[in-house]
């Protein structure tokens, strides 16, 4: 073989390597954040102001700034309401804090803020931030399609607390050795699942899914709790729920008009 042979049929090697290396790189797991407005029903209209800035401010600057998918709810069925949720999803915690500062640097945002907040009544009770790492093996939001759709999903949104980090680092691994596959199965549509990194109660985790309506979220959960696959995953030892789990916690929620998750 010539030399020039040689070298090509190495650069050949070298490329279908480089391109199997790289198609075969795990997804970097996705970072969300995830807020809560809490609101009081009165005269000075909180929910009506805050989801009138969300809408027209908020997310279209954070969109600007590169967020996204972002995630828009209010509450249905849950305590201490009203509230509105959003959830975000950033690529990494560095492009967070690189849509942090471009939205500092976004005139049209900061000035629409300030008009905003210098209003005499407050815009909303308090807001509680989380940031969240996504499952590896789940390492991105799934935004169900609303192709064909007529009227917009119901969200329910779970937090599971653990006592210390072995059990919730175990609990994760329950669900993604077999409880997420069995949620596809009966029809529980994951959107996301994180492991709190920053927040109130922790350890937890939290995920978001999806259903057409409530009755068929109350179908979909009968259905997986009598699941064979699931009945055999919760008898192994060291899942049982009194092992791993302390607190359960969940929302039902109806995304708004101007979400990006429907």
């Amino acid at each position: 073989m010539k030399r020039r042979s040689l070298i090509q049929s190495a650069i050949g090697t070298a490329a279908v390597a480089g391109a199997a290396n790289l198609a075969a790189a795990p997804v970097r797991p996705a970072i969300f954040e995830l807020r809560r407005y809490q609101l009081r029903n009165g005269d000075d209209n909180q929910s009506q102001r805050l989801t009138d800035f969300l809408s027209k401010i908020a997310l279209p600057a954070a969109t600007r700034a590169g967020v996204g998918p972002i995630g828009v709810f209010g509450s249905v069925i849950a305590e201490n309401t009203p509230f509105v949720i959003t959830v975000a999803s950033h690529t990494s915690l560095a492009a967070l804090e690189a849509s942090q500062d471009k939205l500092a640097a976004d005139k049209e945002y900061r000035s629409a803020r300030e008009i905003f907040f210098a209003t005499p009544h407050l815009a909303y009770t308090r807001v509680e931030t989380r940031l969240l790492r996504a499952f590896p093996g789940m390492p991105s939001m799934e935004i169900p399609s609303t192709e064909g759709r007529q009227s917009p999903r119901i969200f329910e949104l779970r937090t599971y607390e653990s006592n210390n980090s072995i059990t919730l680092a175990r609990k994760i691994r329950m669900f993604e050795e077999g409880e997420i596959a069995i949620f596809r199965r009966t029809g529980l549509l994951p959107v996301f699942f994180g492991e709190t990194i920053v927040g109130p109660n922790m350890p937890n985790l939290t995920y978001l899914l999806a259903f057409d309506d409530i009755s068929t979220r109350d179908k979909n959960w009968g259905a997986f709790v009598r699941d064979p696959a699931w009945e055999k995953l919760r008898t192994q030892p060291g899942y049982a729920d009194a092992e791993i789990v302390s607190n359960i916690s969940n929302s039902i929620l109806r995304p708004l008009p101007f979400s990006q998750i429907r």
